[in-house]
């Protein structure tokens, strides 16, 4: 069994994990729509896409350039089939300016795609499309501009070009794949009544109630035909989260996103493959979705089926999981790390089985135990022996206990008691890690520092004079 997360141990940062920003987006080469969640902006789009000549023949070269009348910090360029806008690529690019954009491989055609190599800002980039020889006869240029994390454009269309001596037919106006998602706002906030009875409830606090407490964390989930009902709720600005998990370990889990954009929420399904920026469902699995943010809590529901076979990354809801429930800050729709440990169902559970409340931590007890020998070996033991050995020296002076002066013999067991206490607690996170964590804190290199100095103190002690020494 996978060990859970300690709570030093953060996530890697957005920025640092977040794909997008240095267009390696390869995963969106079919639907051409971002892959960080959230809805297309259906609006006119500010920016266009534009092409130095509407004829060509093999082996042409023809200019794309997208220019817009505001920035932009993210784009994908393709060329398809006018006549089959959603079919693969066709040709190649190159690059005139490598150092805002980059080629992609989609399709299996490399080069066939292009975007930006950061999230800087820009308002022009121009590309050249190399005409290959079996090009259809009408082609038709498509970009996705991403102004902001939460406000981008999918498949904005240029002018379709045809080969030489090709009448083009009439062609259908370019629409985006992206799944238009019906929202509405919750008219009251959830309750915990029903907990155990018809609705399984994880709640933090033990038996709060979120329709009057604005401190507590409250998932439920409830079987209804072949689809299952989740409500969330939880304390946050920016967004609340949970995931279905195999284990006891963040990463490789279904999850699902509430997040707070500027007082809409928008949930998403998602997936996290290993310790990553979650990958957002391509598809539309999620219906009866609501949301209310008021009081500082956000909260949100959705219904989804309890097997989703054109989505692989949905877990099935019959079998049974550790849940997960964490949240962060967010802005503009973007999430970042959560700073405090998620709460993790003691066990298992089966979503789609009887009613429960069931119970979870924020604390798994090896560090507890790690906290608890920590504060005994120094609070306590090391404490001791050193009011000792400051204190008690000219007692009993002429008792002795093993050969030597009782303070003495104290002193050292309960010195001796302290590098043992802090040796044990200092290998119970590595125990439960199992390796050394890259994104430790100040904290555990402390404690590195503490236990080398433990055990160096034994050894000055041994190597130290007698005190009738003439050094």
């Amino acid at each position: 069994m996978k060990p859970r997360p300690v709570p030093d141990v953060s996530l890697l940062t957005v920025e640092e994990l977040y794909l997008c920003r240095n267009g390696k987006v390869e995963k969106s080469c079919d639907s051409m729509v971002p892959k960080h969640g959230g809805q297309a902006n259906t609006t006119a789009s500010p920016y266009t896409l534009s092409v130095d000549s509407t004829v060509f023949k093999p082996g042409d070269h023809i200019r794309v350039t997208l220019s817009g009348r505001q920035q932009f910090e993210g784009f994908l360029i393709e060329a398809r089939d006018a006549e089959d806008p959603e079919g693969p690529a066709v040709g190649s690019f190159a690059l005139t300016k490598p150092e805002i954009s980059q080629l992609l491989t989609c399709h299996s055609i490399q080069g066939s795609a292009v975007s930006h190599t950061s999230a800087a800002k820009q308002t022009e980039v121009d590309v050249m499309w190399n005409a290959p020889a079996g090009a259809p006869p009408t082609v038709r240029f498509l970009a996705t501009v991403v102004a902001q994390y939460n406000n981008f454009w999918v498949k904005v269309p240029s002018p379709v070009i045809s080969q030489s001596g090709v009448t083009p037919h009439p062609i259908q106006p370019t629409t985006s794949s992206a799944a238009t998602e019906t929202t509405a706002v919750l008219p009251q906030p959830f309750s915990s009544e029903g907990c155990g009875q018809w609705k399984s409830c994880l709640l933090d606090p033990a038996h709060c109630n979120p329709a009057t407490d604005t401190h507590c964390f409250f998932l439920s989930y409830r079987t209804e035909g072949q689809s299952v009902q989740f409500e969330l709720s939880g304390p946050t600005q920016g967004y609340i989260s949970f995931a279905l998990s195999d284990d006891e370990w963040m990463g490789n889990d279904d999850v699902y996103l509430c997040v707070n954009d500027g007082g809409r929420v928008t949930v998403n399904a998602a997936y996290a493959a290993g310790r990553t920026y979650p990958e957002m469902a391509d598809k539309t699995v999620l219906s009866d979705v609501g949301w209310r943010v008021a009081d500082g809590v956000i909260q949100c529901k959705f219904r989804r089926a309890t097997i989703i076979p054109q989505d692989p990354q949905r877990f099935s809801l019959d079998h049974s999981y550790y849940l997960f429930i964490a949240h962060g800050s967010a802005q503009h729709g973007e999430i970042h790390k959560h700073k405090r440990q998620p709460l993790i169902s003691a066990q298992r559970q089966a979503i789609t089985g009887p009613a429960e409340i069931v119970t979870g931590s924020r604390s798994p007890l090896i560090m507890k135990c790690h906290g608890a020998l920590m504060l005994i070996a120094w609070m306590v033991a090391g404490s001791t022996g050193t009011f000792i050995a400051g204190f008690f020296k000219p007692d009993w002076p002429e008792k002795t206990l093993f050969g030597q002066r009782i303070w003495f013999q104290v002193h050292r067991v309960v010195m001796m008691l302290t590098v043992m206490l802090t040796f044990v607690g200092f290998t119970l996170p590595f125990v439960y890690r199992r390796h050394w964590s890259r994104g430790a804190s100040a904290h555990a290199f402390l404690g590195c520092i503490v236990m080398a100095l433990a055990v160096i103190q034994p050894i000055m002690a041994a190597l130290r004079p007698a005190p009738d020494s003439s050094r």
